[in-house]
């Protein structure tokens, strides 16, 4: 197959993808899924009319889909493990002991250190959001605090964690593609990573001291004796989380880890529950999600989540997504946009502020991080080495604008799970995850003023 396609006409089509998907979204209020089939039509319709056959697209989106086929079946655990963690009592535990050391005015600011925190431990920011960040964002409502700031502190404290965790898959992936040693990678990402940091703390001390929601301390101690009398609250209900820990230090893979972590909790319901849970409770558990009945307005709806079927509008989104994303790169659109690029480039700052802005381009079109990471770490390793640029500024450069800005996108797999598993729009969390688009701006910011001058 001759894929024959202009730098121009790669050009347009990027734009009208961008624009189909951006329009559908914001001023037409699709779902995202909708916005995505619709630009997946018009590329299908390019690439009809270039000639491509459907064999050919077969196997991009083939090739498209396959590097997400462990994601999605984390996705599936991971709704799976929300359920039984609520029906054990490990996430009402955390709440009950949360509201006991927690003042509003360092409420945000413990969310988003213990976040990265556990980020950082597990190395993974859906698990670190979908454990403690649902118990963070019950109480957070519980306090008062609007559920978009509070996911916004969680979704900054999660990417913290995740960007500098030796366990994290995207920080391994981005030293992978730079060809350099993850802690050397590591410690070139904590140059951009701890002025994030401050910033993001002094954002999130300054939101919680202006935080004017009176805090009524008798509705928390109600809800706190209604977790207390409808779910088991107990030291030892905080052993998955133990677990959880303990694997991400022994290196074990996330799916063995979550499947033993099921077991655990399927195991703790049964010890503290007994005949009163049924296989088939289980069952419906893992399948539809817990469902609590405590009577209360409040705590019901916070802790009636999980399950299987609750991921399923991510799975969906996600397969859409690199469906799009496959057939973009058979049809060498992206390539043809990198490898003219990358002709021209001659300056180290310029070269720099391009792999960034290419990193968020790709998250923007595809919404897919991995290949925000794979895709100009291809494009751009043997510029670097031609300029004689050390191979931890692209490492660095790809994990900052890469890896964090996926939770922004609407239809980006990131944003995606984690509005389905807080419960909080993507949009609407979107101006309180100041880490995400504050650790970005540093790295363009940085690239820009590069000083080094090597013209090839």
């Amino acid at each position: 197959m001759d894929n024959n396609v202009s730098f121009k006409e790669s050009v347009v089509m990027l734009l009208l993808i961008l624009i189909t998907i951006g329009s559908g979204i914001i001023f037409f209020h699709l779902s995202a899924h909708i916005a995505i089939l619709a630009a997946i039509f018009l590329l299908i319709s390019f690439m009809m009319y270039k000639g491509m056959s459907w064999d050919d697209m077969h196997e991009g989106i083939i090739s498209g889909i396959t590097p997400g086929l462990i994601p999605i079946v984390l996705f599936i655990l991971i709704g799976a493990i929300i359920s039984v963690w609520i029906a054990s009592g490990t996430i009402p535990t955390i709440m009950v002991y949360g509201f006991s050391f927690l003042s509003p005015n360092f409420f945000l600011v413990a969310v988003f250190v213990i976040c990265g925190i556990v980020g950082a431990a597990v190395g993974s920011s859906f698990t670190t959001v979908t454990t403690v960040g649902i118990a963070f964002v019950g109480m957070g409502k519980m306090m008062g605090f609007d559920l978009a700031v509070t996911a916004g502190a969680i979704v900054s404290g999660a990417l913290l964690g995740n960007v500098i965790s030796p366990l994290s898959d995207t920080a391994n992936l981005a030293a992978a593609t730079a060809e350099v040693d993850l802690f050397e990678h590591i410690k070139a990402v904590l140059k951009t990573v701890i002025p994030a940091f401050v910033v993001s703390l002094l954002f999130f001390f300054i939101l919680g001291r202006n935080h004017t929601n009176a805090v009524d301390t008798n509705e928390i101690d109600q809800m706190v004796a209604v977790l207390k009398t409808n779910f088991t609250i107990s030291p030892v209900v905080l052993l998955p989380v133990l677990v959880l820990l303990v694997c991400a230090w022994k290196k074990i893979p996330a799916i063995p880890t979550l499947l033993l972590n099921i077991l655990l909790s399927i195991v703790l319901i049964k010890i503290y529950q007994g005949s009163a849970v049924t296989i088939q409770d289980f069952g419906t558990w893992l399948q539809e999600g817990f469902v609590a009945k405590t009577g209360d307005k409040m705590i019901d709806p916070l802790l009636s989540r999980g399950g299987i079927q609750s991921m399923m509008g991510s799975v969906s989104l996600i397969i859409l997504a690199l469906t799009l994303g496959g057939l973009l790169i058979k049809m060498s659109v992206i390539d043809t946009i990198l490898d003219r690029i990358n002709d021209v480039l001659s300056k180290p700052n310029k070269l720099i502020v391009l792999t960034a802005l290419t990193a968020i381009g790709v998250n923007l079109l595809i919404g897919e991080q991995y290949l925000s990471i794979i895709l100009p770490g291809k494009a751009y390793r043997q510029r670097y080495e031609m300029l004689g640029l050390e191979p931890t500024l692209l490492s660095r450069t790809l994990s900052d604008a890469g890896t964090v800005v996926n939770p922004l996108i609407p239809w980006g797999v990131s944003g995606v799970f984690i509005a389905g598993a807080l419960g909080v729009p993507t949009l609407s969390y979107v101006p309180y995850a100041i880490f995400c688009y504050v650790l970005p701006l540093l790295t363009l910011v940085l690239g820009a003023f590069y000083k080094k001058e090597k013209v090839v």
